[in-house]
């Protein structure tokens, strides 16, 4: 097979022909290292690559397949989010805060991809701290979606925060790849970029090793190739943590088990409140041609209400920068990462620390943050947001008793151009009308592309489901899948 043969893989056929020793893990590896050399300088997807350690995994997964000891993943090249921590591999969470920082202990979700044997290629790029809905909030720039408008040559946005994740899965760069999501940060990338990417319900994988954003929001996921690619990378990653409180303690099923069952009875919801105004011509109908899709495949489709959905992105951007302002607060420039001495008195390096080591974005959050937080105010906006929470969470019950799924757009536009929204914080922030209340609830959501706008780039269709049932998102992601047949693939111009 050629080198772009095996890139061009999805992660199941990758190990198939491993299992069927067609190619080699270092035959794998050394595709994808070649392929991340010829393509990172124009994407900018990973931050940082480690070949020698690809190589390194890749032989000891040869080894063991040789010994009739491969596990679920071995010998499959991912990438890995630099938000996860990677024992011995510098991981930076996209900021200059956290410098040059190695961690001494590795992230459950990691340590559970290894355990089955994976391949780590590199640390992807993302938005500094997960702050943002474009990957241009990093310290080491903007990642470069390779999609490109019909007809265009101007750099489009991958979607963030797991931009340089939904890159490098559409890139080819990688089999499939690790990403998080705290208010849509999987599932609008995915959309943005062709590919799959489910957020699981909140607790479904540890924390454990993941650097925090927002604790009660924050989830984390797989961007992959195929609806079956996300159910494999799903069930490795997922599972109980002892060293997380928040992490469930529940059996994780085989996600593959639900590909390919019939879903016909299975009621679908359509939540009027999401038909928002200027939503784009090609959005809506793509949704309509989802519905009928699901209708073709024996689904019942219900209109239905979620009527606090208005209030789920103000009441987003006052629980996340909330939290965030309180976990950022560990990043004061004594015990790790950039300290900057000042005049050498204490609040000085604080101060001079901080404000050289977070950008514009995560300064403004962590502002916002300590301002809802504070005497006089706390019971105005915080504890208001909570309660708004609450409420649009018993929406979510309350429907899940008549439906069994919703279907919904992922993200109210297709990618749109680096720079664009850069000077409107709150234009960004609209990006994540549809995802954030499937995170304020810590409901599953799984995003698949689904079709095309008139420039040619990728647009994608969101289900979310009760709380720990993923197994019917893949059921009906699978559906969607198939009658959507997305086959497009981003030209290759780098």
């Amino acid at each position: 097979m050629s080198a772009s043969d095996l890139t061009g893989l999805t992660l199941k056929g990758a190990l198939d022909a491993l299992a069927e020793k067609r190619v080699s893990a270092v035959e794998l590896a050394q595709a994808h290292i070649d392929a991340i050399a010829v393509a990172n300088p124009h994407l900018n997807a990973y931050v940082l690559e480690t070949p020698d350690k690809a190589l390194e995994m890749a032989r000891a997964s040869d080894d063991r397949r040789a010994r009739g000891e491969a596990g679920p993943l071995d010998g499959a090249s991912l990438g890995i989010k630099d938000l996860f921590a990677t024992k011995g591999v510098r991981s930076t969470a996209g900021s200059k805060i956290i410098g040059e920082f190695i961690p001494p202990y590795e992230s459950t979700v990691t340590a559970n991809l290894w355990r089955d044997g994976a391949v780590m290629l590199g640390k992807l790029n993302m938005d500094e701290f997960a702050m943002g809905s474009s990957n241009e909030t990093s310290a080491f720039g903007p990642v470069v979606n390779p999609w490109k408008t019909r007809g265009s040559n101007q750099p489009l946005t991958p979607g963030g925060s797991s931009g340089g994740s939904a890159a490098a899965v559409a890139a080819d760069l990688c089999l499939g790849a690790t990403a998080s999501d705290t208010g849509g940060s999987i599932r609008q990338p995915a959309a943005f970029t062709g590919t799959v990417g489910i957020k699981p319900t909140y607790g479904r994988c540890s924390r454990y090793g993941i650097v925090a954003f927002a604790s009660s929001l924050d989830q984390a996921g797989p961007i992959a190739k195929t609806v079956e690619d996300a159910a494999i990378l799903l069930r490795s990653m997922a599972g109980h943590d002892a060293k997380d409180s928040t992490s469930l303690d529940v059996e994780t099923p085989d996600f593959t088990s639900f590909l390919g069952k019939s879903p016909k009875g299975l009621r679908i919801g359509v939540p009027k409140e999401y038909r928002i105004d200027g939503m784009p011509d090609e959005v809506a109908k793509l949704w309509d041609q989802g519905v009928e899709w699901l209708k073709a495949a024996g689904c019942e489709i219900k209109t239905v209400s979620l009527p606090h959905t208005k209030y789920a992105l103000p009441a987003y951007y006052i629980i996340a920068p909330a939290e965030a302002s309180s976990n950022l607060a560990r990043y004061d420039g004594m015990r790790f990462g950039l300290r900057e001495l000042g005049n050498g008195t204490l609040t000085d390096v604080y101060e001079q620390s901080r404000a050289k080591g977070f950008g514009e974005e995560v300064k403004r959050r962590i502002l916002i943050g300590t301002y809802v937080l504070s005497a006089g105010y706390y019971d105005a906006y915080y504890l208001k947001a909570q309660k708004v929470r609450q409420r649009i969470a018993d929406d979510f019950d309350a429907v899940f008793q008549e439906v069994d799924a919703l279907l919904t757009p992922t993200a109210p536009s297709a990618a749109f151009a680096l720079g664009d929204r850069v000077s409107d914080p709150v234009a960004m922030y609209l990006n994540d009308v549809f995802t954030v209340t499937v995170n304020l609830a810590g409901l599953p959501g799984i995003s698949i592309p689904a079709g095309v706008d008139a420039g040619g780039l990728p647009l994608g269709l969101q289900l979310i489901g009760r709380a720990l049932d993923e197994g019917t998102l893949f059921t009906l992601g699978g559906v969607v899948e198939q009658a959507a047949a997305f086959r497009a693939k981003p030209e290759r111009w780098w």
